[in-house]
């Protein structure tokens, strides 16, 4: 599908929760942030069949967020029911990896393609300073198992203020042990949207080819704005079609969203 500025829309990226199992403090203000009640968030299959929707429109990708996706019990009976949706050529995930290790062998089994594992920093103790008490091993034994798995893996890490030796550390542990590597520009949705050439990631507006799904149910034109478009399930394929041309020509700011509630 075109938007109304002539972006090819192909790629749909699904909140699968709300909830992560760290605190990143990019993410997350000290206090935490509301969580959706359970009954607020889409099933499974509601997930999938606006995945299959997409399909028929034409989108190929398929990316589950969070939160963190793996905070969400049985997640891989999601990745089952999108992996035979006909028209999906690319199924990944964005996880923080610290629960990705015992499970990544059955997430490639059930369909998975790819995986982006957020790691930030190879110094263990500011690891654990920037994510509110994690370990970094167990984002890292997460990023090997996933590759020793067959999955392709690829590392991003926030750019923080003052600290680019964090990211010259883990794009070098990413090269050493044959893993991608993207950096990404620290932001917040509540500020003006700009594009920027110093990062791989975001991608400038001109370039966007997306849609959100929040895990309640709401479309996402554009993460760096407020316009939500409840997904109407006697009619799919309209609530898709009405969202990518709610698509605006560039971000500008989100004002009832916080990253942490969105993920990657």
């Amino acid at each position: 599908m075109r938007d109304s500025y002539g972006r090819e829309i192909r790629y749909l990226r699904i909140s699968v929760t709300d909830r992560c199992n760290l605190r990143c403090v990019y993410c997350m203000p000290p206090e935490g942030i509301p969580f959706l009640p359970h009954e607020a968030i889409l099933s499974y299959e509601r997930m999938a069949e606006v995945a299959a929707a997409a399909a028929r429109l034409g989108f190929d990708k398929i990316r589950l967020t969070g939160g963190e996706p793996l905070a969400r019990k049985g997640v891989e009976s999601l990745i089952s029911l999108i992996a035979r949706i006909p028209g999906i050529l690319e199924l990944a995930m964005t996880s923080n990896g610290t629960m990705l290790a015992p499970v990544a062998r059955d997430l490639a089994e059930r369909g998975l393609k790819s995986v982006n594992v957020s790691i930030d920093t190879m110094d263990e103790g500011r690891y654990a300073e920037l994510t509110r008490g994690g370990r970094l091993r167990d984002a890292t034994e997460g990023a090997l198992a996933a590759r020793a798995a067959g999955l392709r893996v690829k590392l991003n890490a926030v750019a923080m203020d003052g600290r680019e030796g964090d990211l010259d550390a883990v794009s070098a542990w990413a090269r050493e042990n044959g893993l991608g590597f993207q950096s990404i520009a620290r932001y917040r949705l509540d500020v003006e949207k700009r594009d920027g050439g110093e990062f791989d990631r975001p991608p400038p507006c001109s370039s966007c080819d997306r849609l959100r799904l929040l895990a309640d149910g709401r479309l996402r034109p554009c993460l760096h704005g407020s316009a939500g478009i409840p997904v109407d399930f006697g009619d799919i394929e309209g609530s898709i079609a009405r969202a990518v041309l709610a698509k605006p020509p560039r971000g500008s700011r989100c004002e009832d969203l916080a990253v942490g509630q969105i993920g990657g």
